[in-house]
């Protein structure tokens, strides 16, 4: 049986993971992460991922199931690596995925560090994936859940090959109704406590806000235009505004309109027809591949580029900067800065950031 570190929200999930891995003979500690203070999110009476009533839960299924938890501060590195990040990429007109950053830069390398530094073999999450390993590649492979609905590889894709060989995923062959069940059976606090919706330091869903309040971002009132540059009305900031979006414009014309693109620069949003919306696939950058380690060839995939999005048919082309998409028909445009997430069925091939769209 092997030692680990349990990564505890305070959620059903991780509480369920950490039970199941205790019953399975391994010597686990349970941990939860505090990530930032409220008051440095603007929302010092909202309960938040990182309140009290979270650490406390997690703690009361510890003491339930007999294992230790502890709580490890990382207030400053969340700050910098996550939000500051997610901050910056807004005021460049780019639409980033902080949950990924923050799987990226905290949660698996920096608990995966510490569970070393504890001597202590393995981590395990909540999360709701796969990991297997496949001898005939000497690969680590990521794979979606059983319970597709709830399916988490999108804000996976980006775990390194030691970090998925020493990552523990008691959940992926679980239904959500099956892990409730679980945690009933097992009397534990949070069996029925609600899923976490939002991004967990912006719980009001309000970007835009928690920008302008709590990390200085100070855009000022700019131009819609059109393809042509034709002024067509005035916006609030163009961090307020994402491609694709057609309500809450501010502005009425006599047929849809969407936003098409940014021009942070111009501190201009281009406005257009769903026609033009659409585009032949994307560059992406950043890319971490899981199920080789070089694109060198051209490769048939599945992708999305949102999380809750369906996936659809591409093909993967090397390029100097990461890897070129092309669609095999016309899609909605990719926002820059939004996550790219590869598949060849249920395996994860790999994954990157768009960076330009091809038009």
């Amino acid at each position: 049986m092997a030692k680990v570190l349990v990564a505890m929200s305070g959620g059903v999930d991780s509480s369920v993971a950490a039970a199941l891995l205790k019953e399975q003979g391994h010597e686990i500690c349970g941990v939860t992460l505090k990530l930032y203070e409220n008051e440095d999110i603007g929302v010092c009476n909202m309960r938040t991922c990182c309140s009290l009533t979270d650490v406390e839960d997690a703690r009361r299924v510890a003491a339930k199931m007999g294992f230790r938890h502890v709580v490890f501060s990382y207030v400053d590195e969340f700050r910098k690596d996550v939000m500051s990040r997610f901050a910056a990429e807004y005021a460049s007109g780019r639409t980033p995925n902080p949950c990924i950053d923050c799987n990226r830069f905290i949660k698996f390398p920096r608990l995966l560090n510490r569970a070393r530094l504890l001597g202590m073999e393995y981590i395990a999450t909540g999360h709701y994936a796969r990991i297997e390993y496949d001898s005939s590649i000497n690969r680590w492979l990521l794979k979606k859940a059983r319970d597709i609905s709830k399916d988490q590889t999108y804000v996976l894709y980006a775990l390194t090959q030691d970090e998925l060989a020493h990552t523990f995923f008691p959940l992926g062959n679980l239904l959500k109704t099956e892990v409730r069940k679980l945690a009933e059976e097992r009397g534990l606090v949070n069996a029925r406590k609600p899923d976490s919706q939002d991004i967990c330091f912006v719980p009001d869903g309000d970007y835009a806000a928690f920008l302008e309040r709590s990390m200085g971002v100070d855009i000022p009132e700019g131009n819609f235009v059109d393809t042509k540059g034709n002024i067509l009305g005035k916006h609030k900031g163009h961090h307020r505004y994402t491609i694709g979006q057609r309500k809450g414009l501010g502005i009425g014309f006599g047929e849809p309109k969407y936003v098409i693109a940014k021009d942070p620069e111009k501190n201009t949003v281009v406005l257009g027809s769903k026609d033009e919306l659409k585009s032949a696939g994307f560059i992406a950058r950043d890319v971490n591949w899981i199920l080789f380690d070089e694109l060198r060839q051209p490769v048939a995939a599945t992708v999305k580029t949102r999380y809750h999005q369906p996936e659809v048919p591409a093909i993967l082309y090397p390029h100097r900067d990461g890897v070129e998409v092309r669609y095999e028909t016309p899609q909605f445009s990719a926002a820059p800065g939004q996550s790219a997430v590869f598949y060849h069925g249920d395996t994860v091939v790999g994954g990157g950031i768009v960076a330009d769209i091809i038009k």
